[in-house]
């Protein structure tokens, strides 16, 4: 075990945990007698506690570690990113919300079921579990890279394994019982802890440092490190990038991403649906700054011993042979006994937060979108309940297998977290985005054109991988490009079928 987590970080750690396992307890008592109860909770969800859950599903333990990373080396232009997301996000309340509400959906395919027939539902659903479990393996992974170096100092296999494990028990424990409506709760849980431990460094890095308010904001902005938005075509967060490759993943993740949109589908109606979307983001800009904050603290602390009082400061951020964000690093070197132990906590509810949902929201395509329309429709609520139960463990499975993939892709493909994080989501959301966009404002499209276009989009976002044209042309292909290339391409071929 990691030599410096002392027997008050340990106390934490297992405090935490004991809280998990009681409020696993209570939460599943939860009474669910219907598939729909355990996908949807019954429509019954209020909608402040819907916004925290969003919010906590769109953090994870690529913000977590990636957010202080980002600020750290370069500025604030990720801030950028979530105004990106609000103006997507009142897209998507407009736009998307009511149209799932007036087909009663439980999950959003069902919109193309309800626009084209059954089987581009089931197109759209595995495309969605598809790309899901490449994103959710990175994430998952993301959060057992923080949890393996607090732990045990390094990433070793065997000890990836373990973290990974500790995680997806603790997600599948909330889900498998009470299902969507367990979820929420828990996620509320969750996010207090992360952005609590968030907020405690922050504290703490700025009474460590030895100036006053007024020094910190002059010697950062003398240092650049204020800017909010780039103007420049460089960069990963440039405005131009923002409004068209990540302006397009948020509505993705927030309008046709069932691990999102799930949670928006058990308010009570289509009203309560959109206001906890847009409560959702006003929520998560603060949020991210908490974060943000503590890389640009680190940036003072690391680098101006004139301010931190530190000298010979040691930024290899270079650990046992693995490369390391600046957060954990700090972590790892600096941080005091107490603290360690809350940081870790928070690392794990992050992880915790986009785990947990995405077993309920992958079993409930599986099911509904999938499963259900294939068998006799004689078969009874009980059973497609159970087998939400058993999807919930197939799925916990299949994910925890992806993070470990996931460990030797990132090291192969060598992009920073946030990168790698939000690179793999582009496979699912392109081709779904192409082919909603061609239901909802066209009437081309057919169910056999629905699965040629979800196939050519996901293949031109393939090929545009830097590990693909970057290995063949020696020539990278940004992000939003990527995203814009592989949207169009399933709008094309949608705009092929003029029934």
């Amino acid at each position: 075990m990691h030599s410096n987590f002392s027997p008050l970080d340990w106390m934490i750690f297992s405090s935490y945990f004991l809280v998990l396992i009681l409020t696993t307890v209570i939460l599943s008592r939860v009474k669910v007698t219907t598939s729909r109860d355990y996908f949807t909770g019954g429509n019954a969800m209020p909608m402040f506690a819907v916004a925290i859950s969003v919010l906590a599903t769109s953090q994870s333990a690529a913000t977590f570690l990636g957010g202080p990373e980002s600020s750290y080396k370069g500025d604030l232009t990720f801030l950028g990113f979530y105004v990106s997301a609000f103006l997507a996000v009142i897209f998507v309340a407009k736009v998307l919300v009511p149209k799932f509400y007036a087909v009663n959906a439980i999950t959003v395919y069902e919109y193309l079921e309800h626009r084209y027939g059954e089987s581009s539902k089931r197109y759209a659903g595995m495309m969605f579990l598809l790309g899901r479990l490449f994103a959710s393996g990175a994430r998952l992974y993301i959060g057992a890279l923080a949890i393996s170096m607090i732990l045990f100092s390094d990433i070793a296999v065997g000890h990836m394994a373990i973290s990974i494990s500790i995680l997806m028990l603790g997600a599948l424990g909330y889900t498998y019982f009470g299902g969507v409506k367990s979820v929420i709760f828990s996620d509320i849980l969750q996010a207090i802890t992360y952005i609590g431990a968030g907020i405690a460094v922050l504290v703490y890095l700025y009474y460590s440092l030895n100036a006053d308010f007024l020094t910190i904001v002059t010697t950062l902005s003398e240092n650049n490190k204020l800017n909010l938005v780039n103007f420049s075509f460089s960069g990963s967060f440039n405005i131009w990038t923002l409004f068209v490759g990540f302006f397009l993943l948020n509505i993705a993740a927030y309008g046709l991403d069932q691990d999102m949109t799930q949670r928006v589908l058990t308010c009570k109606n289509k009203k309560e649906g959109e206001k906890s979307l847009i409560y959702s983001i006003i929520f998560t800009i603060p949020v991210v700054l908490i974060f943000l904050a503590i890389g640009l603290l680190l940036y003072l602390f690391y680098h101006h011993p004139e301010i931190s009082g530190l000298k010979d400061a040691c930024v290899d951020q270079n650990v046992g042979g693995q490369s390391v964000t600046i957060f954990m690093l700090y972590i790892l070197n600096e941080m005091p006994e107490g603290l360690r132990g809350l940081v870790t906590v928070g690392a794990v509810a992050a992880a915790l937060s986009s785990s947990n949902s995405v077993l309920s929201a992958m079993s409930s395509v599986a099911v509904e979108d999938i499963y259900r329309p294939l068998v006799s429709k004689e078969k009874s609520e009980a059973h497609f309940l159970k087998m939400g139960r058993i999807m919930v463990i197939v799925f916990a499975v299949l994910l925890s297998g992806m993070a470990l993939l996931s460990y030797y892709w990132q090291q192969y493909t060598q992009l920073d977290l946030l990168s790698f994080a939000l690179g793999v989501m582009a496979f699912a959301y392109a081709p779904l985005l192409g082919v909603y966009a061609a239901a909802i404002f066209t009437t081309r499209g057919s169910e056999q054109t629905v699965l040629y276009a979800l196939i050519g989009g996901f293949l031109t976002v393939l090929i545009s991988q830097p590990y693909v044209i970057g290995k063949l042309f020696d020539y990278k292909v940004d992000y939003s490009v990527m995203m814009l290339a592989g949207t169009l391409v399933a709008f094309l071929m949608m705009m092929t079928d003029k029934k």
